[in-house]
């Protein structure tokens, strides 16, 4: 775990100078960040953010120990967000279940990470469905106007048994597992990019993202997909009020 990563991103990006910190919240990483950039840029502390989720999982995983080292991979995605007229970034549902906190951890805080598969499997899929729900609630929106579902690709049973909990018939769902692997903190920004590349999500659609792992923590809130442009780039529109 790289101390000072973004300060060290700042320097290399040749702004020095800005304020720049790392959010530690493991899978659930992307969602916190996107929500305390979508606070900053509605209180006006700032105008635009970068929100950069980052991962080398590989460095932390026990090769032979195949709960971890079968599913866990490297990966980064990024996103800009600036203010906009309407709102791009809905308010965050967010938590955590620390008494849950050792089914995913480093026991010693130098060796591997070990994971209870099953158990972590049992959580997410009794306690998830109606966080999901909520932060649809906050975004204003039924589960049936959803046209994405981005979650970070934790196990792809997984993410098959909330989609269908959901209910979300009318949203495009990420599968990228069977491809990135489990990439943490960057799983949402590749896979949600990826939905965009492929077509399955459009400018202007409403898609929840959602991610969750050590801690236990968990985040999800209901974003406009960004806009696209011709030159490869987007955004996130954000506030007054908030966006990609």
């Amino acid at each position: 775990m790289v101390s000072g990563g973004a300060a060290s991103v700042a320097a290399l990006l040749g702004v020095p100078h800005i304020a720049a910190f790392d959010v530690n919240a493991a899978c659930a990483g992307f969602c916190y960040a996107l929500g305390v950039a979508d606070g900053l840029i509605r209180s006006g502390t700032s105008r635009r953010a970068l929100v950069i989720g980052a991962e080398r999982m590989t460095d932390w995983v026990d090769r032979d120990d195949v709960d971890t080292a079968t599913v866990f991979a490297d990966g980064a995605g990024a996103a800009v967000v600036v203010a906009a007229g309407r709102a791009g970034i809905h308010p965050v549902e967010w938590g955590g279940d620390g008494d849950k906190v050792g089914l995913v951890a480093i026991p010693d805080r130098h060796g591997s990470v070990t994971m209870r598969g099953q158990a972590v499997y049992r959580w997410v899929t009794s306690e998830l469905t109606a966080v999901a729900a909520a932060a649809c609630a906050r975004a204003t929106i039924t589960l049936a106007d959803l046209r994405g579902f981005v979650t970070h690709q934790a196990n792809l049973r997984m993410i098959e048994r909330l989609a269908a909990d959901l209910g979300a018939t009318n949203a495009a769902v990420a599968r990228d597992i069977v491809e990135t692997g489990n990439t943490s903190a960057a799983s949402v920004p590749l896979v949600l990019s990826r939905l965009i590349d492929l077509g399955r999500v459009r400018s202007g659609d409403p898609v929840l993202l959602m991610g969750f792992g050590a801690g236990l923590s968990y985040a999800a809130q209901v974003v406009v997909c960004p806009l696209q442009h011709g030159t490869g780039r987007r955004g996130v529109r954000a506030g007054p009020p908030p966006g990609f």
